[in-house]
Protein backbone atom coordinates (compact mmCIF):
# COMPACT_ATOMS: atom_id res chain seq x y z
CA UNK A 1 0.00 0.00 0.00
CA UNK A 2 0.67 3.57 -0.67
CA UNK A 3 1.53 5.91 2.61
CA UNK A 4 1.40 10.00 1.49
CA UNK A 5 3.18 12.15 3.88
CA UNK A 6 2.43 16.04 4.39
CA UNK A 7 3.75 19.33 5.61
CA UNK A 8 6.41 18.52 8.43
CA UNK A 9 5.21 14.62 8.23
CA UNK A 10 6.97 14.58 4.71
CA UNK A 11 10.26 16.23 6.61
CA UNK A 12 10.07 13.32 8.89
CA UNK A 13 10.39 10.74 6.44
CA UNK A 14 12.47 12.33 4.13
CA UNK A 15 10.44 12.10 1.10
CA UNK A 16 6.75 12.25 0.10
CA UNK A 17 5.39 8.90 -0.02
CA UNK A 18 6.30 5.24 0.63
CA UNK A 19 5.39 1.38 -0.12
CA UNK A 20 4.79 -0.52 2.71
CA UNK A 21 3.05 -3.74 3.40
CA UNK A 22 -0.57 -3.10 4.68
CA UNK A 23 -0.20 -3.69 8.48
CA UNK A 24 -3.89 -4.32 9.02
CA UNK A 25 -5.69 -1.34 10.42
CA UNK A 26 -5.06 2.13 10.56
CA UNK A 27 -3.89 1.86 14.31
CA UNK A 28 -1.37 -0.66 13.02
CA UNK A 29 -0.25 1.84 10.28
CA UNK A 30 0.68 4.16 12.70
CA UNK A 31 1.79 2.70 15.09
CA UNK A 32 4.97 1.37 12.28
CA UNK A 33 5.73 4.83 11.15
CA UNK A 34 6.21 5.56 14.74
CA UNK A 35 8.56 2.88 15.46
CA UNK A 36 10.02 3.40 11.97
CA UNK A 37 10.64 7.18 11.97
CA UNK A 38 11.14 7.85 16.29
CA UNK A 39 10.21 11.59 15.46
CA UNK A 40 6.69 10.78 14.70
CA UNK A 41 6.26 9.31 18.47
CA UNK A 42 3.53 11.72 20.26
CA UNK A 43 2.36 13.14 16.92
CA UNK A 44 0.46 10.28 15.44
CA UNK A 45 -0.97 8.32 18.43
CA UNK A 46 -2.43 9.04 21.36
CA UNK A 47 -0.70 9.00 25.11
CA UNK A 48 -1.74 5.42 25.66
CA UNK A 49 -0.99 4.57 22.18
CA UNK A 50 -4.66 3.10 21.67
CA UNK A 51 -6.13 5.77 19.32
CA UNK A 52 -5.22 8.55 16.88
CA UNK A 53 -3.58 11.44 18.25
CA UNK A 54 -5.84 14.81 17.88
CA UNK A 55 -3.07 16.06 15.95
CA UNK A 56 -2.90 14.06 13.24
CA UNK A 57 -5.26 13.55 9.65
CA UNK A 58 -5.37 10.48 8.62
CA UNK A 59 -7.09 9.75 5.22
CA UNK A 60 -7.92 6.13 3.53
CA UNK A 61 -8.28 6.36 -0.54
CA UNK A 62 -9.26 9.76 0.20
CA UNK A 63 -11.82 9.66 3.07
CA UNK A 64 -11.26 10.83 6.81
CA UNK A 65 -11.15 7.86 8.93
CA UNK A 66 -13.91 9.44 11.39
CA UNK A 67 -15.73 8.55 8.45
CA UNK A 68 -15.06 5.09 8.13
CA UNK A 69 -14.33 2.76 11.45
CA UNK A 70 -11.80 5.16 12.85
CA UNK A 71 -8.57 3.45 13.96
CA UNK A 72 -9.62 0.41 13.36
CA UNK A 73 -10.47 1.12 9.67
CA UNK A 74 -8.81 -2.53 7.78
CA UNK A 75 -6.39 -1.90 5.02
CA UNK A 76 -5.62 -3.30 2.19
CA UNK A 77 -2.57 -3.58 -0.35
CA UNK A 78 -4.80 -1.52 -2.71
CA UNK A 79 -5.60 1.46 0.03
CA UNK A 80 -3.30 4.49 -0.07
CA UNK A 81 -2.95 6.44 2.84
CA UNK A 82 -2.13 10.12 3.69
CA UNK A 83 -0.67 11.40 7.03
CA UNK A 84 -0.97 15.13 7.50
CA UNK A 85 -0.56 17.12 10.98
CA UNK A 86 -3.30 19.79 12.11
CA UNK A 87 -2.38 22.71 11.24
CA UNK A 88 -3.90 26.41 11.24
CA UNK A 89 -3.54 29.91 9.77
CA UNK A 90 -4.88 32.22 7.98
Amino acid sequence: MNVKFFATYRKIVGQGCIDIPAPGTVLDLLAEMERRYPAFRGQLLSADGTDKSPEAIVLVCGRHIEHLDGVRTVLTEQDYVALTPLVAGG
